[in-house]
């Protein structure tokens, strides 16, 4: 079960030093880009007069504030965060007018904490995406006129030509055209799925059409979606009780099946050459303790950027791939390198590409800083075992990539201690064109397997990379 409110709200997560500084002053760096606060309205009509617009109710959806958002993210050991309130009728006014005002109090309240301008996309024909703008002066007018022009609740009364798909593809080509184009993360993305493969609102070929359309704007997804405290019984989302309030295809190990299932959705998109970066967050609205389904922003989820610590180099980690995501504080650094094992001095890490050569021989490096400290569920988790995922090319239109396969699993007996870091070394030939990426748990399971209503997520932790890509 979830651990008591006294114990989340007491311990104070630390911001974890870096497993090695890069160029440029990088280091990993922990975010979350969905968080909602008073500015996610509920809108009600009123009854007494239909031809009036609805009204918005501040604190509808969440009765936190931006600023506490921000304290609650530096003390769960956040580097970065965006704000992302959702839309309605006017809302644009409403996020230009009241919650632009409140960010940028906050970012003067908590200067060491990077807090980007944000909004969560009602997605034209679709449900939901995270849209992240740069941090620069023209942020808050821009924003407001992206949402103006393409946020499918905006206008009342409604208007069904909003709300299609094409119009999200209009929306994206609008993106990519400005000066500073944000970055868009789908979120949840099998949240309306009925099961297995069975896709809802949104299907992997409609995200490889997002990435074609616009690749510097539409970037990736959700691997980890949030609401992971929800529970049976428990305040407004009592009817589903599962972890990321999943209903017809829950989620495996806390994330979302795209990712979890070896070979499924995600594998196919990288296959397809799709450079399709995973996060992992909060979608922050009410906190457990207080009957909601939520942990804060860090508590349970961390989506690590290697960046230096500025909104620009955020941006361009995400975009990159430069990222890992982790639950419950299981590994608290991780760097995966591959290199030709012939000239060991050419090689490229998370996000990058090593050009090589089919049939030649790679050595791979995974270091990872295990938990050093209880996490916010009052555990020390420990990594039982880490896995490798190879993966080649997959059809076009394909929600599957059969290439994807285990290269190897590694346990305690496989790492060595390198100061405070576990590495494993593992030599392979290279296939051809194609990926490796990580990811690692604290359970025995082979494979993710689905979480059930009630579960206590603090026991199912699990840890991804993104991809380390390998070029003809």
């Amino acid at each position: 079960m979830i651990r008591t409110a006294l114990l989340a709200l007491t311990l104070i997560a630390t911001a974890t030093p870096a497993i090695a500084q890069g160029e440029g002053g990088r280091r990993w760096l922990a975010g979350d880009h969905h968080v909602h606060s008073i500015y996610s309205a509920r809108y009600r009509a009123d009854p007494a007069h239909p031809d009036r617009p609805p009204e918005p109710e501040i604190g509808g959806d969440s009765a936190h504030t931006i600023l506490q958002n921000a304290q609650m993210a530096r003390r769960f050991g956040l580097d970065w965060m965006v704000s992302t309130d959702h839309g309605g009728p006017g809302h644009s006014a409403l996020n230009h007018a009241r919650a632009w005002p409140d960010l940028v109090a906050a970012r003067a309240a908590v200067p060491d904490l990077l807090l980007f301008y944000g909004w969560e996309f009602d997605v034209p024909g679709g449900e939901h995406a995270t849209l992240i703008m740069p941090h620069d002066p023209r942020e808050r007018d821009t924003l407001r006129d992206i949402e103006a022009q393409f946020g499918k609740r905006e206008v009342w009364p409604n208007d069904p030509a909003r709300n299609t798909k094409d119009r999200m593809l209009q929306a994206l080509r609008y993106m990519a055209k400005l000066p500073a184009p944000p970055l868009l993360i789908a979120n949840h993305p099998s949240r309306t799925a009925t099961g297995r493969g069975q896709w809802g609102l949104h299907a992997p070929a409609e995200y490889r059409t997002w990435y074609q359309t616009a690749p510097h704007v539409a970037i990736g997804m959700e691997g980890a979606p949030g609401h992971q405290a929800a529970r049976p019984g428990a305040g407004r989302d009592a009817a589903h009780g599962s972890r990321g309030l999943y209903g017809g295809s829950p989620t495996l190990g806390g994330f979302d099946q795209m990712v979890a299932v070896l070979g499924g959705a995600w594998d196919a998109l990288l296959g397809q050459g799709v450079r399709w970066t995973i996060t992992a967050t909060s979608d922050s609205h009410g906190h457990w303790s207080a009957g909601g389904a939520d942990f804060w922003p860090g508590e349970y989820a961390k989506t690590w950027v290697y960046a230096s610590p500025d909104h620009a180099d955020i941006l361009d980690g995400l975009r990159a791939g430069r990222v890992f995501v982790a639950t419950g504080g299981l590994v608290e650094g991780l760097d995966v390198e591959v290199a030709r094992t012939r000239n060991p001095a050419r090689a490229a890490a998370i996000g990058g590409t090593l050009a090589v050569r089919k049939g030649e021989d790679l050595r791979v490096t995974i270091r990872f800083r295990p938990a050093r400290s209880a996490n916010a569920g009052g555990t020390v988790p420990r990594v039982d075992h880490i896995d490798l995922i190879l993966g080649g090319a997959s059809a076009a239109g394909d929600d599957r990539n059969p290439t994807a396969r285990l290269v190897k699993r590694f346990t305690a007996r496989d790492w060595q201690h390198e100061g405070d870091m576990l590495v494993v070394r593992h030599r392979l030939r290279a296939p051809g064109p194609g990926y490796l990426r990580v990811r690692g748990t604290n359970t025995q399971q082979a494979e993710p397997e689905a979480d059930v209503p009630g579960e206590d997520p603090w026991q199912d932790l699990w840890f991804y990379s993104n991809p380390v890509y390998l070029g003809g």
